[in-house]
């Protein structure tokens, strides 16, 4: 009962921390195709400067390979140090072109650029006010996906298909990253304003049906529903919505 209890108030907070943030990451402004070589970050999820840049991958709907770094952590941490030079994140690598970049308000603008020939939005642009509310919005999260947690690695990294807005997704990403466990990170944006309401009602009226070609539309012929966060684990072969299930696999499993 305990648990239910504190789980329903993380998410109230992880709704706290999207409206803050005033619900970027949410839809899909640019879909790009997916790069030759996956592009990996190297991420607190916690961060309100690693925030925006995982907003701007769900505005483009790019897919990456997150490197949870943590402070306290001992997975990552120094990889970053060697490939870029310092622990300082957020930390981009783009194999495709052969860059390496830090500062976020530099890997949105590149993101944009690269990968839909365009300057960032309006709604994604820098402002000087965000930094404040993105604190305040870590705070909202209990500063949850900030300090490493004990825990043990697996094999292979795992999957999760989210977008940066969802507060349910949130949980589940910052337990990912306190336990330091790499992960793909499959961006599922929504596509299209009637998209916004949670997965069983959505504002639209009637079954939902996504657009055909994308790649909520392939989710859902594998899944018969879009509903994030959904994660995978190849190293046990389970596949589970619903992230207080998740959170109680990732801590059975790897806590």
């Amino acid at each position: 009962m305990f648990n239910r209890l504190a789980h329903h108030a993380n998410v109230l907070g992880s709704v706290a921390t999207s409206s803050l943030t005033a619900w970027r990451g949410c839809l899909v402004v640019s879909d790009v195709p997916q790069p030759e070589k996956p592009l990996v970050l190297y991420d607190m999820e916690g961060c309100p400067y690693c925030r925006r840049v995982r907003e701007a991958l769900t505005a483009l709907n790019l897919d990456v390979q997150i490197r949870p770094c943590p402070k306290g952590g001992r997975v990552f941490r120094k990889r970053a140090e060697e490939t870029g030079g310092k622990q300082q994140f957020p930390l981009l690598i783009d194999r495709n072109t052969d860059t390496v970049m830090y500062e976020s308000e530099a890997i949105i603008k590149y993101l944009f650029l690269q990968y839909a020939g365009r300057s960032v939005p309006g709604y994604y642009r820098e402002r000087v006010w965000q930094p404040v509310l993105g604190s305040f919005a870590s705070v909202a999260s209990a500063m949850r996906g900030l300090r490493a947690s004990p825990g043990k690695q697996p094999e292979q990294p795992l999957h999760l298909w989210s977008f940066e807005g969802s507060p349910f997704s949130r949980l589940v990403r910052e337990r990912l990253c306190e336990l330091e466990i790499p992960y793909t990170l499959h961006t599922l944006g929504k596509e299209h304003w009637t998209e916004i309401g949670p997965a069983k009602q959505r504002i639209k009226p009637g079954p939902y049906r996504p657009a055909p070609g994308g790649k909520r539309d392939a989710f859902f012929k594998a899944h018969g529903r879009v509903q994030v966060p959904y994660l995978e684990d190849p190293n046990t072969g389970e596949g589970l919505f619903e992230s207080g299930r998740i959170l109680d696999y990732l801590d059975a499993q790897y806590g």
